[in-house]
């Protein structure tokens, strides 16, 4: 079931499927993730980069949080929303939770993603979702997707094959 988005989140979130597709251009997983503000303005992007900087933790949630420390962002995130490719891992969550990142706007459902894998191994899978991870928290953060799921899909065509 998939939810109703504003047209600035729509706006956004396809913006964030451009991102993914740039990283796998340049040979890193497809997934992305931007930052805006409440108006819709992007502030930030940030790609996957775990093949190119080596790096596994290189997850483009990640990779985002760390450059709004780096940008000195810090100032009430909680009203600022990130739009994500697909679902953010547990990894991801806990980045997004410790940014004090008020809104999350997410493609690609997890389930979705390890579909197009052609499955994945019970003792292989880390599957917890964002909303669960975030709310063990102790505030809250909005959570909405999966949104254009079929949109999100399409940028994952021919990559793991």
């Amino acid at each position: 079931m998939e939810v109703q988005l504003t047209r600035q989140d729509s706006t956004l979130l396809r913006a964030s499927f451009d991102v993914a597709r740039r990283a796998a251009e340049k040979g890193n997983h497809p997934f992305g993730a931007i930052l805006a503000d409440q108006e819709g303005q992007i502030l930030l992007e940030a790609e996957n980069t775990v093949v190119t900087e080596d790096d596994i933790t290189g997850h483009a949630e990640t990779n985002l949080v760390r450059m709004i420390r780096r940008e000195s962002y810090e100032t009430e995130l909680s009203n600022f929303t990130m739009y994500a490719s697909s679902e953010p891992c547990a990894m991801c969550a806990g980045a997004i939770y410790w940014g004090n990142i008020g809104r999350v706007v997410f493609g690609l459902s997890q389930e979705r993603f390890y579909s197009i894998l052609g499955g994945i191994r019970e003792q292989e899978a880390l599957v917890l979702h964002t909303r669960d991870v975030l709310d063990r928290g102790g505030r809250p953060i909005e959570v909405i997707g999966p949104a254009l799921e079929d949109e999100a899909a399409q940028v994952h065509e021919g990559f793991w094959s």
